[in-house]
């Protein structure tokens, strides 16, 4: 009978221990669901003010600047399509020589390879990663959603200013876009077209 008193006993006292354990596993999970909630904002404002990650303005910028004719900067230009998104996206130019502080303009090309109305979305980025704050895009076609008519080809510009403040070491900067497909197609014809424009 005592053994029996005692086994209870013993329940009891680590009944609490148990409901204590899972509030804290609770709490844990709700934690880290929401520091990764947060996470992006923050990544976003930690991007904005030290200008790492390479993540550029996505809105039209207003500058004045003074064009720095003493130093040159070469720029290249870099396109991706991701995954298997039916584009075929292409920079007019490769690269250009350019002074910071001047305004310039490149033109991009993307075609919708399918016979079905399509949406994409253009993503930016610079390299190096420091390069990024100092570069101000004034109009961008990676404002905004395209829309693509079956088959059609797009020009698509961007202009642009690097600021004169870039920092001297910098004397290459890469511009990179990657195009995706929003997967938002406006006509359910499946086939798509095997030949590129």
């Amino acid at each position: 009978m005592d053994e029996q008193v005692k086994m209870r006993r013993q329940e009891a006292k680590e009944e609490p221990g148990d409901v204590a354990l899972a509030g804290r596993l609770v709490f844990l999970a709700v934690a880290m669901f929401g520091f990764g909630f947060l996470l992006v904002p923050i990544y976003d404002v930690f991007c904005e003010i030290t200008g790492l990650g390479g993540k550029t303005n996505d809105v039209a910028a207003i500058v004045e600047e003074s064009v720095d004719q003493d130093r040159t900067i070469k720029l290249g230009f870099v396109t991706t399509v991701n995954g298997y998104a039916p584009w075929e996206f292409v920079a007019e130019v490769e690269e250009m020589t350019i002074h910071p502080g001047g305004i310039y303009e490149a033109t991009f090309l993307a075609t919708n390879l399918t016979n079905r109305h399509k949406i994409a979305q253009a993503v930016p980025s610079v390299a190096p990663a420091q390069a990024a704050r100092y570069f101000k895009k004034l109009e961008c076609f990676c404002f905004t959603a395209q829309e693509f008519a079956p088959g059609e080809t797009k020009r698509m510009p961007v202009r642009f200013i690097v600021e004169s403040d870039l920092p001297d070491y910098i004397d290459t900067i890469t511009l990179a876009y990657t195009f995706f497909d929003t997967a938002r197609a406006t006509d359910a014809t499946p086939t798509a077209m095997h030949t590129a424009h």
